[in-house]
């Protein structure tokens, strides 16, 4: 089993950044794509940037140029810089870790962006 812990989410002003972390521990032997997903109430799940392994990423639209994405391989971590901030993009911040053709979720965390 992988074990995802997040960290990083709160409540920031508009216009404000974060940085969200997920670090993955367990049966770690290769980890194919690393991202962040994120829900807001009544909305479904939604992809919000991802990085392969080799580093290309992808990003949502409504996150382009505000957001980045990074990983570090050595550790099994995945960021999120989050720059930008708007109220729409409060949600709760899921991290997903592939590995082997399994998918592994964090538990979330709540990123909340005041007007």
């Amino acid at each position: 089993q992988v074990q995802l812990v997040e960290s990083g989410g709160g409540l920031v002003q508009a216009g404000g950044s974060l940085r969200l972390s997920c670090a993955a521990s367990g049966r770690i032997f290769s980890i194919d794509t690393m991202g962040w997903y994120r829900q807001s109430p009544g909305k479904q799940r939604e992809l919000v940037a991802r990085i392969i392994r080799g580093g290309r990423t992808t990003y949502a639209d409504p996150v382009k140029g505000r957001f980045t994405i990074s990983r570090d391989n050595a550790k099994n971590a995945v960021y999120l810089q989050m720059n930008s901030l708007k109220p729409e993009d409060t949600a709760v911040y899921y991290c997903l870790v592939s590995q082997m053709g399994f998918n592994y979720w964090g538990q979330g965390t709540q990123v909340t962006v005041s007007s």
